[in-house]
């Protein structure tokens, strides 16, 4: 029976995004290693489907500031993935790549936005490329748009945008550290439905 929307996914298809998402994270783990020339750990991530308004909740509530980074997928595999990133993520990667101690949002500047640009680039590559090893298919991204601003704000983009694809999200969170400190980020992940099936198709999972 066809997918009609996130709803439908059974436990085995949740397991094969669940072990996406862990191919994915540790991947990033690995690039975030290589940009920041430092060891990167990262926690086995936490991976759910959640509606718009319960990431709203996991991430501390609509008023809370975080870094939001969009990008569309394309090509083999249609939607988006955000990447939303707490200050502490931003301290973590920015002081290391820029030599700047960042205590606010508000102390982003350009050039900050364009390596929190480069970041999402490095992590969506990370997901993408677990997503094409295991099923071949071919999958592009678009340049990511980057916007800093209180969750709710952010969330209503892919809320209006992708509402057509499901009101639902898979929603990966991942706890990383280096020697000096910890941080998280959040992963979500919203390929259509189409996509979906033939992710499922390519690995051999029925639908």
């Amino acid at each position: 029976m066809a997918l009609k929307d996130y709803n439908d996914l059974n436990d085995i298809q949740l397991d094969v995004l669940r072990e996406i998402g862990n191919i994915g994270s540790g991947n990033a783990a690995t690039s975030l290693s290589s940009m920041l020339a430092q060891p990167v750990q990262i926690q086995v991530p936490k991976i759910s489907i959640l509606d718009y308004e319960d990431v709203t909740s996991a991430l501390g509530g609509p008023e809370t500031m975080i870094v939001g980074l969009m990008l569309s997928l394309e090509d083999d595999v249609s939607g988006m993935l955000m990447f939303l990133l707490e200050k502490e993520f931003a301290h973590m990667t920015l002081s290391t790549l820029l030599c700047q101690d960042i205590d606010s949002f508000d102390e982003i500047d350009e050039m900050g936005i364009s390596a929190m640009q480069e970041i999402g680039n490095i992590m969506a590559a990370s997901y993408v490329n677990a997503i094409s090893s295991l099923t071949g298919m071919t999958i592009n991204i678009s340049v990511p748009s980057v916007c800093v601003d209180m969750a709710g704000a952010i969330l209503s983009v892919p809320a209006i945008h992708y509402a057509n694809i499901s009101d639902k999200i898979i929603f990966i969170e991942n706890k990383f550290s280096n020697e000096a400190e910890n941080a998280v980020s959040h992963v979500l992940m919203i390929p259509d439905v189409d996509s979906l099936e033939k992710i499922m198709t390519n690995l051999g999972i029925e639908i």
